[in-house]
């Protein structure tokens, strides 16, 4: 049976590796389990049923990635998406969690839509490289901020906006002794560094009393609470149309780039460089992210971690789906995640951060019309708290200094529209 549906002769691999491959890529991003339902939270939803939507999400991703793609790809829902929903769309913006979910929905449908009609590749063509790595390096810098601000060691200040806070406070200590543990686990080659040091920082505030021990293992909370709860009235107002399409526009490149890279690293693109059944795989990531917003998650999307298991031998579906196993096993390990304080979370989202900030080795910083709006998304995504705001003035500004730089011609239709519209936003909206 595992021969038929995965291949595993013609992929040179066993079950035996495929699951342990499928094991270290679980625990490699397990740390979802906990972050997403504490990000999730602070927009007022319900934490338990984050919490079972998030496994149920990433293991409906991880089992059509395996069974129907037949790619070692393991799917969750973001990081960064999941911050933009709450602190942006939900706290910034004002709008309800419930018709946050339904701009998650419709992002999903669009993203099906444009797997299912191959215009994907244009999309993601007409966007500069530069800019494609400013937004994510931008909401790496958010996602540090939320970390820092989280444990008490970025607080507001009246005079300078925010300053250090008391960094000898419990909760600063422990957010930074998590991060520190993760950097010489992974030093160490320890995949499951994240996951670990979460545990490890929440065991040692059960020590210390700040923690309050909640159990181990229980049945799964209830998911009514989140439940088709999305507001699909409420998505159609003018203003969430930008929303919309920053869910799609950062998932889209999420995906694109994990599918390349773990791609490569397992040696699966074919001879042009291109990767085989690319629409079946994302139509594991799209109908992941409609199942998870009628199920109460933000979205759904591939994870780099997957090269975890690629390099522990992983090279057909059986990984991935070994994957959404563990993820459904893991809703009976409720009372551990509600245990997890913001301060274990802390180290883990800094972390995150610098791995998202590492591609701005790319940008070609000589040429300071491709640098300058870079500059301009990783700052202002951040300071404004912000992450629509921030990729809104990162095309606005690549517009207007090609045009200013005598540049014009570098510029292509697609970008040109997006700068328009953004600014037709600012202007009219």
């Amino acid at each position: 049976m595992f021969e038929k549906l995965f291949k595993l002769k013609e992929h040179h691999t066993n079950v035996k590796r495929e699951v342990i491959a499928g094991v270290t890529t679980f625990l490699t991003m397990a740390y979802i389990i906990f972050l997403n339902p504490s990000i999730l939270a602070d927009a007022g939803m319900d934490h338990g049923a984050v919490f079972v939507a998030t496994c149920i999400a990433a293991a409906i991703g991880c089992l059509i990635m395996g069974l129907y793609a037949n790619y070692p790809i393991a799917l969750a829902p973001g990081m960064g998406l999941n911050a933009f929903f709450t602190y942006t769309v939900v706290g910034e913006m004002g709008h309800s969690w419930q018709t946050a979910l339904a701009a998650v929905f419709l992002s999903g449908i669009c993203f099906l839509l444009l797997s299912l009609f191959k215009v994907r590749e244009m999309i993601i063509n007409s966007i500069p490289m530069g800019l494609r790595l400013g937004i994510t390096a931008g909401i790496g810098i958010f996602l540090a901020l939320i970390g820092l601000k989280s444990a008490g060691i970025v607080v507001a200040s009246p005079q300078t906006l925010v300053t250090l806070g008391d960094i000898t406070a419990f909760p600063a200590v422990m957010a930074a002794l998590g991060f520190f543990l993760i950097v010489a686990l992974v030093q160490r080659g320890l995949n499951s560094a994240v996951f670990l040091s979460i545990l490890t920082i929440t065991l040692i505030g059960l020590m210390a009393g700040e923690v309050k021990y909640q159990g181990i293992v229980s049945m799964p909370p209830s998911l009514l609470p989140t439940f088709m709860q999305m507001d699909l009235a409420g998505v159609f107002e003018v203003g969430m149309i930008s929303v919309v399409f920053a869910f799609l526009f950062v998932d889209l490149f999420d995906t694109s780039g994990t599918l390349v890279a773990v791609s490569q690293r397992g040696g699966l693109l074919d001879d042009q460089g291109k990767l085989p059944r690319l629409s079946r795989a994302l139509m594991a990531d799209s109908v992941a992210t409609i199942a998870g917003s009628a199920l109460g998650t933000s979205t759904t999307t591939s994870y780099i971690e997957s090269t975890a298991g690629v390099s522990a031998g992983g090279r057909t579906g059986l990984t991935a789906v070994v994957v959404g196993v563990l993820f459904l096993l893991a809703m009976f390990f409720a009372p551990l995640a509600g245990m997890v304080p913001a301060f274990a979370t802390a180290g883990a989202l800094f972390y995150v951060a610098m791995l998202m900030m590492a591609g701005l080795t790319h940008v070609e910083w000589e040429d300071l019309t491709e640098a300058a709006p870079v500059v301009v998304v990783c700052i202002l995504m951040p300071l404004s708290f912000s992450i629509a705001t921030g990729i809104a003035l990162g095309f606005i500004s690549y517009v207007l200094i090609k045009i200013l730089c005598g540049r014009a011609k570098e510029l292509n239709l697609g970008i040109a529209i997006i700068a328009a519209l953004f600014l037709a936003k600012y202007a009219f909206f």
